[in-house]
């Protein structure tokens, strides 16, 4: 008997063994099925700025002197090596197409500097993964109109090809912003005001920052943060990925270190998409959250930057629960603000939601007293798209209403991740198909026929691109700065 189970127990682990090698075969198969990697992909852009270089680049100045050799190490490695086959018009690598970011009046892949003579203040922008500064421009020139000094920083990886993402690592973006904040505290003395403001990967940064400074790392400190769609947290998924990048390496089966690999079609923003990079926010948000319990205390994080925060209540990159749990709740009462957008409850859309997003609105609006202040943007009622801010004051249990005097646009059932910092006027990804004047207007095309015939994935022109809200949101970001 004893023989027959052990028979048993190894022919099941062979059996297991053979299921498991046939599924990861299968699963190696189809990722390498996908479209042949382009030299934007295999490019070794080794001018980046990496964290080894802190010691002797420590100044905007020196960082943006590397960043010029990167861009001319782009030009030769990258936009004089594409084939032919691919200088197609909508491929940003390919001159003088609608999508290359050469031909704008700026490029806003650098990093920008919007300079005052007598600063207020001062701003530091940090845009997201894949992203660049430009998602950031809108804010950074609202600043500017009130006298700021901004800084628009270019993270290492980002504003070049997509192949930057396969090698940077979190400790490279840390080390970026470190320089940008201190050459901004340089630029306006020790009195002014210096806020951060960061979208998705650049609100982690931001928040990562804070707490370094708490926990006594010497470095200037700052008077409040802006947060846009934050990254906090992200799936414990992504814990694995760092095995799927370091098979990609050993068995030279290139394709497996992305996750996503798409044409370059948008300007500013890389389609394609490395494991590395889904690995380094993983580890990110693991320090912060690491930082966050070391600082907590009887009433949790105490000294924490004044920070407002601004998400779409259905993100579906970022789970808005988990910006409340991982960050607002962890927090010692103080002035910080969380602002959610709601879905459109006037529209045939909801009855179409795989969950309705009240579970958190109401846990939010009905548990009693909050430590920050919270507003829900949402409709007026059921039948109508005029929209209010609903705000219910930190220490309070109740929630009041004001007529924003604004309405949801037609069509429109949410915003998304990547829509908050972007205007309705954007030229890139509003909705208005002049705004480009002879460059892709990726947020204003609405398009209907066959699936799986356009360059662009078809999934892509259903995630609304701009915030009809910017506006408000606007609005209370001056109110937030005001000194």
């Amino acid at each position: 008997m004893v023989r027959v189970m052990k028979h048993l127990l190894l022919a099941l682990t062979y059996g297991l063994l053979g299921s498991f090698i046939v599924i990861v075969g299968l699963y190696v198969y189809q990722l390498e099925s996908r479209p042949d990697l382009k030299v934007w992909h295999r490019a070794a852009l080794d001018a980046e700025f990496h964290a080894g270089l802190a010691g002797e680049i420590t100044t905007l100045e020196q960082y943006l002197q590397r960043e010029e050799q990167l861009f001319e190490q782009l030009e030769e490695q990258v936009y004089a090596r594409i084939d032919a086959a691919d200088r197609r018009s909508i491929n940003r690598f390919s001159t003088d197409s609608l999508s290359d970011p050469r031909s704008y009046p700026k490029n806003w892949n650098r990093t920008f500097v919007l300079s005052q003579h007598e600063p207020l203040a001062g701003a530091v922008m940090l845009h997201g993964l894949s992203d660049s500064p430009y998602s950031l421009r809108s804010v950074g020139q609202l600043l500017h109109e009130r006298q700021f000094e901004v800084i628009g920083l270019r993270l290492p990886g980002h504003g070049t090809a997509p192949a930057g993402l396969a090698t940077v690592t979190w400790h490279d973006f840390v080390a970026a912003v470190r320089i940008a904040v201190s050459s901004m505290r340089d630029r306006l003395g020790p009195d002014r005001p210096l806020y951060l403001v960061g979208y998705s990967n650049g609100a982690a940064l931001a928040v990562h920052y804070a707490l370094a400074v708490l926990e006594g790392e010497d470095m200037p400190a700052v008077d409040g943060l802006v947060l846009l769609s934050p990254a906090i947290e992200v799936s414990g998924v992504a814990a694995y990925a760092i095995w799927q990048a370091r098979f990609s390496r050993l068995s030279g089966l290139e394709k497996l270190g992305w996750t996503d690999i798409q044409a370059e079609f948008d300007p500013y923003k890389y389609s394609s998409f490395t494991v590395n990079a889904g690995d380094q926010i993983y580890q990110l948000t693991r320090n912060i959250a690491a930082r966050m319990n070391r600082l907590s205390g009887a009433n949790g994080v105490a000294g924490f930057p004044r920070t407002i925060a601004f998400q779409s209540i259905v993100d579906a990159t970022i789970k808005p629960s988990t910006l409340v749990d991982a960050l607002f709740m962890k927090l010692a009462p103080g002035d910080h603000e969380l602002v959610l957008f709601d879905v459109n409850r006037h529209t045939d859309a909801e009855p179409l939601l795989r969950s309705d997003p009240e579970v958190l609105t109401d846990r939010l609006l009905g548990e009693g007293q909050l430590p920050f202040t919270l507003t829900l943007v949402t409709n007026l009622n059921p039948d109508t798209d005029a929209v209010i801010a609903r705000t219910k004051a930190a220490g309070t249990t109740t929630a009041t209403d004001e007529d924003l005097e604004l309405a949801w646009p037609g069509g429109l059932f949410s915003l998304s991740h990547v829509a908050v910092p972007f205007a309705p006027d954007d030229p890139v990804y509003g909705n208005d198909p002049e705004a480009g004047e002879g460059h892709i207007t990726l947020g204003s095309i609405f398009i209907r026929g066959e699936r799986n015939l356009l360059q662009i994935p078809d999934s892509y022109f259903l995630r609304l691109r701009y915030n009809p809200f910017f506006g408000y949101l606007t609005t209370r970001v001056q109110g937030f700065i005001d000194f």
